[in-house]
């Protein structure tokens, strides 16, 4: 008989120790009763050849051998069904056919119900039976889940007691888990030469690889702290919302998974590439336009040119979102254009102007008298207007993007891929890593108006969400209009979703005496667009909250926002 599950091996001094004892007695129960249900299972006599060598003589022995095995388990329900099928669906048009006169014949009909009461009773005997036979097995089963379960609690308990370091560390010690896990596997499915697992060596390989890759782990957190933790906080308050109940292994799992998922997933050769390729097609573009003058043949040319330049942030998680995943340098070179092209719009326009110098004729008559004669020469003059509008290449996505794709660029963008030291030298690093942005805690007074309360209770959910061109949601984060707009049609209103203007619109404009919390805010002049060009909601104190880079607190009398000032705007009764 096969063993389904390993008895563990442990020293005397193990089990004399207080915090093994208790869990190597009830991993041996489990155990003594995995083999009590394994005995159970019915045994057959199968013949074994068996055939050995002489090392020295090299004579070949070739014997029969009788041994008792475990009797194959019967064929599930499933199995049964489908070789009853063919039969069944007979069976079946038959009664239906039966029925179509039984009405008319009660002898039938009687008949007919007799029948079908037999072949219910013989259909139920059948499913007993096999029931009956299956029975053993499935004690065995749940036998060995048991047995599973205590065999890897005193090995998780050894690993404590052996590797006290690991287990002030939750990642560490799920870490330690999943590798005594992978060996108590390998010892069940007979990858190990022995048929028992010699618990203490078992424990410190696995503690050991645990420890090693905790170490290794760390330093990469280390590496990139704030992206874990963003990822991290958000991944707790998610787990813990779904599931409070959830044990720390859970709660560890989820927070790997996501950072994981929010982690750039493409080599690093490949991501740098991208970047390079990107600059050689800005660098290509700048050159274009530095030799404008000497390439081209006009009378007069005209330069509106925006700075070329991005983030290469922006650019890594835009590429990955839209190619969906994993990629590699030779895979993306059309989406790399495709960005480029969106961000970059070049307009060279040419205006004729019909222009005329004056000529001059001097000549002498007959009579020795000199004339002067003038008159205008016309000719076409030329005049380039070159303009180069750098549409921002975080504008871009919304434009391209699917819903899900944009949920995935946002996500990447909230932690820069886990990968902060990816463009370490670039100013853009700063924006997201170095920053330090106001914090602002509400008035209680101002929390009186429930209203209000409702409006900062959503708005503060957002709190450190990056700023998506376009977005109006939580999936793909939001511009500042896309906020204000979630925030209100959550707190009681309804207005859709709408731009800074159209928010305005269905304002009451107030003065800036008459501003109390809750009102919105509107800035004019942020980007080039007529009207509001920017929102944010209004908190008291001169401060709002509103979608920045990311979503934050900010003070609302700093020059910046003073000089694109334009209304406060009351939001009407919901």
């Amino acid at each position: 008989m096969s063993k389904r599950s390993p008895r563990l091996l442990f020293s005397e001094k193990e089990c004399s120790a207080p915090e093994l004892k208790k869990a190597v007695q009830k991993a041996d129960k489990r155990i003594k009763r995995l083999e009590k249900a394994e005995a159970k299972i019915p045994q057959k006599t199968v013949k074994v050849r068996q055939t050995t060598v002489d090392a020295k003589t090299g004579k070949v022995t070739k014997r029969l051998l009788y041994e008792e095995v475990d009797k194959k388990r019967p064929p599930s329900k499933l199995s049964h069904a489908i070789r009853d099928a063919p039969g069944d669906t007979v069976v079946g048009a038959l009664h239906r056919e039966i029925r179509k006169s039984e009405q008319d014949n009660v002898g039938l009909e009687g008949a007919h119900r007799l029948e079908e009461t037999a072949e219910g009773g013989y259909r139920l005997g059948r499913s007993a039976y096999r029931s009956h036979r299956l029975k053993p097995y499935r004690a065995a089963d749940r036998a060995e889940v048991k047995a599973d379960r205590a065999n890897l609690r005193a090995l998780n308990q050894q690993a404590k007691q052996q590797n006290p370091e690991l287990s002030s560390n939750p990642y560490s010690r799920w870490q330690q888990k999943r590798a005594i896990k992978q060996q108590y596997a390998a010892a069940k499915a007979g990858k190990n030469a022995q048929s028992t697992v010699k618990a203490s060596e078992t424990t410190a390989k696995a503690a050991k690889k645990a420890a090693e890759k905790a170490k290794k782990t760390g330093e990469f957190i280390a590496r990139h702290k704030k992206g874990f933790l963003m990822v991290g906080g958000i991944a707790l308050i998610v787990v813990l919302l779904l599931n409070v109940v959830s044990s720390c292994s859970v709660l560890m799992e989820g927070l790997t998974s996501s950072i994981a998922i929010s982690t750039y997933p493409c080599e690093d050769r490949d991501m740098l590439a991208a970047e390079a390729q990107y600059t050689a097609l800005e660098a290509e573009l700048q050159s274009y336009l530095d030799n404008y003058e000497r390439t081209h043949s006009y009378d007069e040319y005209h330069f509106d040119l925006d700075d070329i330049e991005h983030d290469p942030y922006v650019l890594i998680s835009a590429i990955t979102a839209l190619h969906g995943g994993e990629w590699t340098i030779d895979e993306v070179g059309g989406i790399l254009q495709t960005l480029f092209d969106r961000q970059y719009i070049l307009t060279e326009t040419v205006t004729v102007e019909q222009r005329y110098y004056i000529e001059t004729d001097t000549w002498t008559d007959e009579d020795g008298n000199t004339h002067t004669d003038s008159y205008r020469v016309y000719y076409d003059y030329y005049i380039c207007t070159v303009t180069l509008e750098n549409f921002n290449l975080s504008h871009v996505p919304v434009y391209i993007m699917s819903q899900e794709q944009l949920s995935m660029y946002a996500m990447y963008m909230a932690t820069l891929g886990n990968r902060p030291d990816l463009f370490g030298g670039s100013a853009y690093v700063n924006r997201y890593y170095n920053t330090v942005y106001e914090k602002y805690e509400i008035p209680p007074e101002a929390l009186e108006d429930e209203q209000f309360a409702a409006i900062i209770a959503q708005a503060e959910k957002y709190l450190g969400y990056p700023y998506v061109w376009g977005g109006s949601s939580p999936s793909t984060s939001f511009d500042c209009s896309g906020y204000v707009s979630w925030v209100i049609n959550h707190s009681g209103w309804d207005v859709g979703r709408l731009g800074a203007q159209g928010l305005l619109n269905i304002c009451t404009r107030v003065s800036s005496a008459n501003a109390k919390p809750g009102d919105l805010i509107f800035f004019q002049g942020t980007y080039d667009t007529a009207g509001a060009s920017n929102v944010g909601i209004y908190v008291g104190g001169g401060k709002m909250v509103h979608c920045g880079d990311p979503i934050q607190y900010s003070s609302i009398e700093t020059s910046y926002w003073q000089s694109h000032f334009l209304s406060f705007g009351r939001l009407p009764t919901p």
